[in-house]
């Protein structure tokens, strides 16, 4: 259950990262390899957009496998862990190599996310 609060918590941090360059945060440095530096245009917005929803589809894998929530979700984040365990690994692989320095700075979140659903997906 702690792996499972410190992935959401994670998260939820990414989230509000997101929302913000959505916003039009000029923070386009930190994401994406650096390639839009200062506001995102409107385009890149709703691609955070889309990353907020997929961000928030993939705790709820964590939390349902995890048995905190989303019973009737059990079935299938048996298997979805696992699919999470991946995205967690790219992330975290794409963090670290990124051509952004400041990016850079998300190559650990990920590197605790993946660990987090790493001990969820063997529980």
């Amino acid at each position: 259950m702690t792996a499972a609060i410190i992935f959401t918590i994670l998260s939820a941090i990414v989230i509000v990262f997101q929302l913000c360059l959505a916003a039009g945060l000029p923070w386009g440095a930190a994401s994406m390899g650096g390639k839009f530096p200062g506001k995102y245009p409107p385009k890149m917005r709703l691609v955070a957009i889309l990353n907020i929803g997929l961000l928030v589809f993939i705790t709820f894998i964590v939390l349902s496998r995890a048995n905190i929530c989303l019973e009737q979700m059990r079935p299938f984040s048996q298997k979805a862990i696992w699919g999470v365990v991946v995205f967690s690994l790219i992330g975290t692989i794409m963090n670290t190599i990124t051509p952004s320095k400041i990016e850079r700075i998300w190559a650990p979140v990920g590197l605790i996310q993946l660990i987090t659903s790493l001990i969820i997906a063997f529980s």
